[in-house]
């Protein structure tokens, strides 16, 4: 359990340089004209992704999880992954990344990386990690509950807050 714990706070940990990498990111999109859509959802996904860290630590001391290693493994293995694919995602988009929706009017979208194929594959990132990081431990009922409240956090609110966001200020993509 202890590894585990090692692995959610340094989980923790890299959310805060997401955090860091974001606020200078809005800083440049604000000083370039940036438009912010869609302010209010922002503090109900803070609470949701805290809370998915939180509960992960909670059920497995808690609640006696058990490592099984056939499913722990793959389970890090898409971790890892996950993780790869965010920064991935945010390299890509460099300044232009954020944990929040702000707009820059006159910038094309980005169409390189990962962006190629998905219109967010950042998302799939938090979507494969908030399943497959309780799982590392056995969390299964954290692992259930965040893919729920998460999917309709980002298919109710967030994906479509991000596509009127586009359609306001941006071409519609090829």
């Amino acid at each position: 359990m202890i590894l585990y714990t090692v692995l959610v706070l340094a989980t923790g940990v890299e959310r805060l340089v997401e955090l860091v990498v974001s606020a200078r990111n809005a800083r440049w999109s604000f000083a370039r004209g940036g438009i912010e859509f869609g302010r209010g959802h922002f503090p109900p996904m803070v609470a949701l992704h805290t809370g998915l860290l939180l509960a992960c630590l909670a059920e497995v001391w808690f609640g006696g999880r058990p490592f099984l290693p056939w499913l722990g493994w793959p389970m890090f293995a898409l971790v890892l992954a996950s993780q790869g694919l965010r920064w991935w995602c945010i390299a890509v988009l460099g300044p232009r990344w954020n944990t929040r929706v702000i707009i820059v009017r006159g910038l094309p979208l980005v169409n390189r990386g990962p962006y190629r194929w998905l219109r967010h594959p950042n998302y799939v990132a938090v979507v494969v990690e908030g399943f497959a990081l309780p799982l590392v431990h056995t969390a299964w009922i954290t692992a259930l509950a965040f893919t729920v409240l998460n999917a309709i956090l980002l298919l109710a609110v967030r994906i479509p807050c991000e596509n009127r966001a586009l359609a306001t200020v941006m071409p519609a993509r090829p």
